[in-house]
């Protein structure tokens, strides 16, 4: 598997990876994800073939970075007075994107263009840091806060084995019952 540079903001590398996006981005929803070929995404990002097999190795990589992308959340999650409002407001969120058709696509292309799994990591990195901003907030407040990890064990991972496998139970009640049980491990799980 090719290592992929890291980009200095603001240098080719960048704005390389950044047209090149942009490029699936566009391409897919013109033609589908189906006619997407190497050749037709460099051409439309104005690079070369080999600078994108150079850079991601392959489509299925190229496709798996772009969905990386796809799934950082674009700002800190909402604040909503109270740790219990905010983990719950978080969690309906995540279910719904998560479980939408273009975050089952994104889930999928993450995964499948990643056979070492560091796009994983980098997705479950995601929702770690806004766990860890939520429980930043409620501690600012006072609040007792559990662990990340156990935020990540008690809700974050069901939610994910609901969304691929069993997406029709999928419910505000179900994520609610998560977050409530996350909580009720605050007084046995260290605090943030």
């Amino acid at each position: 598997m090719n290592a992929r540079p890291t980009a200095r903001p603001g240098g080719r590398s960048a704005r390389v990876q950044q047209s090149v996006h942009q490029a699936v981005k566009e391409l897919d929803a013109e033609l589908g994800r189906d006619a997407l070929t190497v050749p037709l995404i460099a051409a439309r990002a104005g690079v070369t073939p080999s600078t994108v097999y150079r850079r991601w190795g392959d489509l299925r990589e190229l496709l798996s970075d772009v969905a990386v992308e796809r799934l950082r959340p674009d700002g800190p999650p909402a604040d909503h007075g109270d740790l219990r409002a905010d983990l719950a407001a978080w969690a309906l969120q995540f279910a719904e994107e998560m479980s939408s058709t273009a975050g089952h696509t994104y889930i999928r292309d993450s995964l499948l263009g990643d056979p070492e799994q560091g796009n994983a990591a980098r997705c479950s990195d995601y929702a770690a840091e806004q766990l860890t901003a939520i429980g930043v907030r409620a501690a600012g407040r006072g609040e007792a806060v559990p662990d990340v990890e156990s935020l990540l064990d008690v809700v974050v991972a069901p939610l994910m084995y609901r969304i691929l496998f069993r997406p029709s139970e999928l419910s505000e009640a179900y994520t609610d019952g998560l977050v409530t049980a996350a909580l009720a491990r605050v007084g046995s799980s260290p605090t943030h």
